[in-house]
């Protein structure tokens, strides 16, 4: 079958009789599948309709004429596509034709015209229309395969960071678990928060890696397990910056923001965090929502040198800090989220064997204190937590109030864990 022969052809002619005249026309010409009105104010609703692929339509018509209809036809033509509209008329001055042609028509037909060369011309515009639509497809597959290479090639650059990242991670976060967390976690508040779909997904990948500067530092200090001197959290504290510079130069909006989270998680509202010291609003709200996330997952995981904290605990810490460490505008948004969430809705993002584990520990600890007939909250707490504490950035009071310094030697820790927010 002709593919040509396959094309929708509209006619908008005011004469009854000019119609059936081009459609028995282009009948004998093996073009069946014909539109036709009389109206011209209709031929706008049926062009979005029938969506031809050649137009012929009237120069004189009453309401409308042909000049304006051709305007409205144009107007509404899907852009980057040839669509043939052809002017017939019985008038066959030059001004006519210039002005028909000027306004956007195709070709031009004169009454009367014969059979064989209303066909031709029809045949080549059609021919011509089809070599457009032809080259239009293959434009756009041409731009979904550059589309899907793109994406391949940023998913190959992404899954070469998230695994570098993963490398850092393991070597103090048995889990491998804490930055998607922290990923999660930021997604969420940064919905809360309002923002687009496509930006919370971006803030999601680009939380993966905000410790990915760990990767630099020194394993006698990442591996510390007991507490920092001030050398040593000087030399972390840089985990920010060796983070940005790692994904600094990007071309990907991914890791261009995950550069700016890398180096601005650990800056404090009150202006007491580090890298640059960075207060309130100075802060990209990036690093604000992921600093949030970031201590939040540090206090309700479970480290050798501390057990986890309840989440409802962890959730007041948080709040504690509004104003002080966090931003407000963002620990309200972290509120509404944690809102609705039970501890065991939270534990089951975490792997299981890392449920076991803190379960096991927690039960361990509880038996030794009561053995000892001493609550948990009674307890002295090792020098490694207040490591933690410090790591954190949480030098206010209100977390040593709750976790009285003792004078105890603290216990032995395994070498593999590190300081969770340093």
């Amino acid at each position: 079958m002709n593919v040509v022969h396959d094309a929708k052809i509209l006619i908008v002619d005011d004469q009854e009789a000019n119609l059936h005249l081009l459609t028995a026309l282009l009948a004998s010409g093996g073009y069946h599948h014909v539109q036709v009105t009389t109206q011209p104010r209709e031929a706008l609703t049926l062009f979005a309709e029938v969506q031809p692929d050649l137009v012929l339509l009237d120069y004189r018509m009453p309401d409308l004429d042909g000049i304006q209809v051709l305007g409205q036809l144009r107007r509404a033509a899907a852009a980057g596509s040839f669509l043939p509209i052809v002017m017939v008329t019985g008038e066959g001055s030059e001004d006519v034709k210039s002005g028909a042609l000027s306004a956007g028509a195709s070709d031009f037909l004169t009454k009367p015209f014969g059979r064989t060369e209303v066909l031709l011309r029809l045949r080549n515009l059609l021919d011509t229309r089809l070599l457009s639509l032809r080259q239009q497809q293959q434009n756009e597959e041409l731009e979904q395969r550059v589309r899907e290479r793109t994406f391949e090639l940023e998913e190959s650059r992404y899954e070469i960071l998230t695994r570098l990242a993963r490398a850092a991670e393991y070597r103090d976060d048995a889990t491998g678990q804490h930055a998607n967390r922290v990923g999660a976690l930021a997604a969420r508040i940064a919905r809360q928060l309002g923002h687009a779909e496509e930006d919370v997904e971006l803030l999601r990948r680009a939380a993966l890696l905000h410790d990915v500067g760990k990767i630099g530092i020194a394993d006698e200090i990442l591996l510390k397990p007991g507490r920092f001197t001030p050398e040593e959290f000087e030399r972390m504290k840089e985990h920010t910056t060796i983070g940005a510079e790692l994904l600094s130069g990007s071309r990907s909006a991914v890791l261009q923001l995950a550069e700016v989270v890398a180096r601005t998680h650990h800056e404090r509202w009150d202006g007491g965090g580090y890298g640059h010291a960075l207060r309130g609003e100075e802060i990209p709200l990036s690093g604000r929502i992921v600093a949030v996330a970031d201590v939040f997952d540090a206090l309700t995981a479970a480290r050798p040198y501390k057990t986890a904290w309840t989440v409802e605990a962890a959730i007041r810490e948080i709040g504690a800090q509004r104003g002080r460490q966090f931003d407000p505008q963002v620990v309200d948004a972290f509120l509404v989220t944690m809102s609705g969430t039970a501890t065991a809705q939270v534990e089951s993002v975490k792997p299981q064997a890392e449920s076991q584990a803190e379960s096991q520990a927690e039960s361990q600890a509880e038996s030794q204190a009561e053995s000892q007939g001493e609550s948990l909250q009674e307890r002295p707490v090792p020098h490694a937590l207040l490591r933690l504490i410090d790591d954190l950035g949480a030098e206010n009071e209100g977390l040593r109030q709750l976790h009285p310094v003792s004078p105890i030697v603290p216990l032995t820790l395994p070498a593999r864990e590190h300081a969770l927010a340093s």
